[in-house]
């Protein structure tokens, strides 16, 4: 995910958890980061050594060459924080990224630029990485009003952060400031229309006030977005009609949030928590034996899952 501030230099942001209605990413699911690498004239630099190392959690490291085109691809990547590097005979880029399971981390790599010689843009660019990081982990920490200010301060050096926006949206969120997050949520999508986990960050909230109709509208959005990605992963694609589905059973539309959870299935099939939601539905229908094979594939795929205790004892009340 490339963002660009002072004209010429490129930055990238990490942004904060995101809770989406209590799910789990399959662990089945992998992530990616695709990228470009190109001169200061804007021609791709062919054969380019890319080196993309974690940087938080289990350190990991991975290289490959840019194509004809140059660009690269690096599948099998969990969700974690990534610098990427491009070298080659005209100099070197870095560029940091996050890697979601909801589709691939796009990076541009400009090598040659100049930028990094520039000492005044060097300076702003340590500052506004220095306050969004921050940022990042006092919200993790749960310090939502100095993520805040951390993120303002980010602002205050590129007001077309989007990020900015969409991690002080989440943080009122967490707050249960439901105005002020959904006030930042959509300050995101006026920088970037088609940012899917503002939509999703929407939907939270919405769903939060019972105002299904309006979570309903902006997780179909997300999900469209989500499915739209180039290259989008499998296991997002099931997220998002997962999350569909949750907010309409909220609602009262238990058939249509079936139709969700089977479609959830159909892209992911070890979507664990769409089967446990699935199993609910057949039992509102009556459909006891087939509701107890679904709880029965959730106990398989998530025996510790959060609603491991409940699947386990509908099926030994439910009809083998």
């Amino acid at each position: 995910m490339i963002r660009r501030i002072f004209g010429r230099l490129a930055w990238h942001a990490v942004t904060a958890t995101v809770v989406v209605l209590g799910f789990a990413v399959s662990a089945a699911a992998q992530g990616m980061i695709t990228g470009t690498v190109v001169d200061a004239k804007g021609q791709p630099v062919v054969g380019a050594k890319i080196t993309i190392e974690q940087t938080d959690g289990v350190s990991r490291k991975f290289e490959t060459k840019t194509d004809k085109k140059g660009e690269f691809i690096q599948i099998g990547l969990q969700s974690s924080s990534f610098k990427v590097t491009a070298e080659s005979k005209e100099g070197a880029a870095t560029a940091n990224t996050r890697v979601s399971q909801r589709g691939p981390s796009n990076v541009k790599l400009v090598i040659g630029g100049g930028a990094g010689n520039d000492p005044t843009i060097a300076a702003k660019t340590a500052e506004l990485r220095k306050a969004f990081d921050d940022g990042v982990a006092l919200s993790r920490e749960g310090k939502y009003d100095e993520s805040v200010e951390s993120f303002n301060k980010a602002l205050a050096l590129n007001p077309k952060c989007q990020d900015c926006f969409y991690n002080i949206g989440f943080a009122y969120a967490q707050k249960k400031d439901y105005p002020k997050a959904e006030e930042n949520y959509k300050k995101a999508l006026e920088v970037k229309p088609d940012y899917a986990e503002a939509y999703n960050g929407l939907a939270n909230i919405y769903n939060a006030q019972r105002k299904f109709d309006l979570a309903a509208e902006a997780s179909a959005k997300a999900s469209q977005l989500s499915a739209a990605a180039p290259g989008a992963l499998q296991g997002g694609n099931a997220d998002a009609l997962y999350n569909e589905g949750v907010i309409l059973w909220n609602g009262g539309k238990i058939a249509d949030a079936k139709a969700k959870f089977q479609a959830a299935i159909a892209a992911n099939p070890n979507h664990a928590e769409s089967h446990y939601q699935l199993g609910m539905a057949l039992v509102n229908e009556g459909k006891l034996k087939e509701a107890g094979e679904e709880f029965n594939a959730y106990l398989k795929m998530a025996p510790e899952g959060p609603n491991a205790a409940t699947a386990k004892a509908l099926v030994a009340q439910l009809p083998k």
